[in-house]
């Protein structure tokens, strides 16, 4: 559960919508574990995309 409070961490602090890429750099997790914990939290609608590819926290 470490990559996941990580990944949601590191959009709660965002300032602009991210790629996985920016997460994975940020955090220093690998982009696969990005990817699969950012899968999660779409389907949890805790983040959202206001652009293709890029996401950010559903406020």
């Amino acid at each position: 559960m470490e990559s996941y409070d990580a990944v949601l961490a590191f959009f709660e602090k965002a300032e602009e919508p991210a790629n996985a890429g920016a997460v994975a750099e940020a955090t220093g997790i690998d982009k696969k574990e990005v990817n699969k914990v950012m899968t999660k939290l779409k389907k949890e609608e805790k983040i959202v995309s206001p652009k293709r590819c890029y996401w950010e926290i559903k406020k």
